[in-house]
């Protein structure tokens, strides 16, 4: 989010200094998985509008950044497979089957809820999965995290007004006075978008009296990646919680947990093994695939779950830019966008749902316990 922000700055030529207490993307962000899957296409909303409309501007933004680099991020609309193991799973697909033809429209651009007897691709899922059938979502696509990290901060690094500052570590910030502090002296701001994952919420916390509830928490996930021959093209899986995502050279990445409370924050175990287990019994493709990395990080999960944008009811000079947990990916270029222009107090063309604000979830923190 953090590196989308500064894209945003530079492309309207706002000075600014992008600082990170470690290597750029080191955090969440730099990741294996990658999915970037809608939310289901029944009881639609402005929320689910806005990642429709996020999801469909993000080829292309993606694009423009490749051309400016000369890079590859990695991405393909790739669309997901879901088995249905249970006859009222169809029933209920064939539901939103209909939603989808309604909902998921966007100018020209039109995704389908398909409901299939059998899977598009032979050799891929298997087969016996899908007892009653499988769904083909052509809206999901996929990014290469590292990938992705790599082309932002090359174009950042070409950048006339945004300056990179690795390595420095944020230790509070002043907003009544504008300073952030650092153990080598103060930097002073205009503005400041926080956009510091799960660290951000102790520094909003701290800015924060009268809640019952913490802004938000770290949720530790586990991935891994796999060398395998298959086609890039191939569509993500997904399965009760399990994502099964082909990337280019060969790799497939496998994830992910959620787990709200642990030891370590890095390190992996029998939870990410089960989840290969689950993986290689449903694509007989990774049986023997050899696994080349296990990963494990913290993602920001705001109390309200949704991402959390804009600026403090008591600090209009400090602006959020933080939560969301897995939906970030496919949405932090808006988000960073709407950050940036409230920033600077000028006007966007779209508008944030009213439960992304940093106010309602502070609204929501004080009604907790």
């Amino acid at each position: 989010m953090g590196l989308w922000a500064a894209v945003h700055a530079e492309r309207l030529g706002i000075e600014a200094m992008l600082v990170d207490a470690g290597r750029l993307g080191q955090g969440a962000s730099g990741g294996v998985l990658g999915a970037l899957m809608p939310y289901m296409p029944d009881r639609w909303d402005n929320k689910k509008q806005f990642q429709l409309e996020a999801l469909v501007a993000l080829e292309t933004e993606i694009a423009v950044l490749e051309a400016a680099t000369g890079l590859s991020a990695g991405y393909r609309r790739s669309s997901r497979l879901i088995p249905l193991p249970r006859p009222h799973l169809r029933k209920i697909a064939l539901g939103h089957s209909r939603d989808a033809e309604t909902n998921w429209r966007l100018g020209e651009h039109r995704f389908y809820w398909h409901v299939l007897d059998s899977p598009p691709a032979s050799g891929w899922i298997e087969p016996a999965s899908g007892e009653s059938g499988f769904v083909h979502d052509t809206l999901a696509a996929r990014v290469a995290p590292r990938s992705l990290i790599a082309v932002l901060a090359s174009f950042l690094r070409q950048a006339k007004h945004v300056r990179l500052v690795e390595g420095l570590d944020i230790q509070s910030i002043d907003p009544d006075r504008c300073v952030a502090v650092t153990p080598g002296g103060v930097i002073c701001f205009h503005r400041c978008i926080l956009s510091a994952g799960h660290r951000s919420f102790p520094i909003l916390d701290g800015l924060t009296p009268g809640r019952h509830s913490p802004l938000g928490q770290p949720v530790k996930g586990q991935a891994a990646l796999l060398k395998a021959d298959v086609d890039a093209g191939l569509p993500v899986i997904f399965r009760d919680g399990l994502y099964i995502v082909p990337h280019e050279g060969g790799l497939v990445a496998v994830g992910s947990t959620s787990e709200n409370r642990f030891d370590d924050p890095l390190s992996t175990d029998d939870q990410l093994e089960d989840l290969l287990t689950a993986a290689r019994m449903m694509t007989p493709a990774l049986a023997g695939a050899e696994v080349i990395e296990r990963w494990a990080g913290l993602r920001p999960k705001a109390i309200d779950r949704d991402p959390m944008v804009g600026a403090h009811p008591n600090y209009p000079q400090l602006i959020a830019l933080t939560g969301g947990f897995k939906v970030s990916f496919g949405l932090a270029h808006r988000l960073a966008e709407a950050a940036v222009r409230e920033a600077l107090e000028i006007p966007s063309s779209f508008k944030l749902p009213q439960g992304f604000a940093l106010s309602n979830h502070i609204t929501v923190a004080s009604h907790k316990t």
